[in-house]
């Protein structure tokens, strides 16, 4: 695949191959191995197996970040959102909710500050979270009612983040749509590359990477580095 070269950083340097021109524009071409036929469905029954039981296993922990929510802002303690996941298929995700009641009806007021462009809404100091969700958010514990997504099977460990549904439209290139091949993960390149400091275009060539050329070895990586990214906090708001 070709991809242009100001987004080359976020491509591994050992799958880079060969550099040329499209109308005076810089283009990189780039290896691609393709995992296994069998290699998504084995990928997808691990992840639900090895969800349940970290599902489980977090449910106390998940217990207490639900209280705290519940009484320190008004609201549930449980957001849920429709979803794109593979091939265009919606479902529920559920995440801690980390703002305001009411927050997505000032959405559109702040589209104007969008950081990330394209599909993904990205602003720091977003007036709408809350103070304990700020600090949810810079843990990723927001995320961890998602393991039961994983554990039901609408998402494995390590695939491209799902969008809302609300923004599926909001793709600037057809290309892009190519990260929807795959299952939706809880993980991928773009969480151990920046986080939040991901712009679209970069988080699509990553996701499509990743789909073309994951197996255990990359998926296992990804997770390990996800959880140092995690700890320090790399690239959140």
């Amino acid at each position: 695949a070709k991809i242009l070269s100001r987004h080359l950083s976020v491509i591994p340097m050992r799958a880079r191959k060969t550099t040329d021109f499209f109308k005076g524009v810089p283009m990189v071409h780039f290896e691609s191995r393709p995992p296994g036929a069998s290699y998504p469905a084995t990928w997808r029954a691990a992840s639900i197996v090895t969800g349940w039981i970290a599902f489980i296993l977090a449910l106390p922990f998940m217990g207490a970040i639900a209280l705290l929510v519940r009484l320190t802002s008004r609201g549930p303690a449980i957001f849920s959102q429709e979803r794109i996941g593979c091939e265009g298929k919606t479902f529920t995700m559920y995440k801690f909710r980390t703002m305001y009641d009411q927050a997505d009806e000032m959405r559109e007021l702040l589209d104007e500050f969008n950081e990330a462009g394209g599909a993904l809404f990205k602003i720091r100091n977003d007036p709408r979270v809350t103070p304990v969700g700020r600090f949810l958010r810079r843990f990723s514990l927001d995320e961890l009612p998602q393991l039961y997504n994983v554990a039901r099977g609408d998402m494995v460990w390590v695939g491209p983040r799902p969008l809302p549904s609300r923004d599926f439209g909001k793709y600037e290139h057809q290309w892009q749509y190519g990260r929807l091949s795959g299952m939706p993960g809880l993980t991928c390149f773009w969480q151990i590359s920046g986080r939040s400091d991901m712009d679209f275009t970069s988080m699509c060539l990553l996701d499509i990477y990743y789909l073309r050329n994951r197996n255990w070895i990359m998926d296992m990586s990804i997770l390990l580095r996800t959880f140092w990214a995690v700890i320090f906090a790399k690239g959140a708001y």
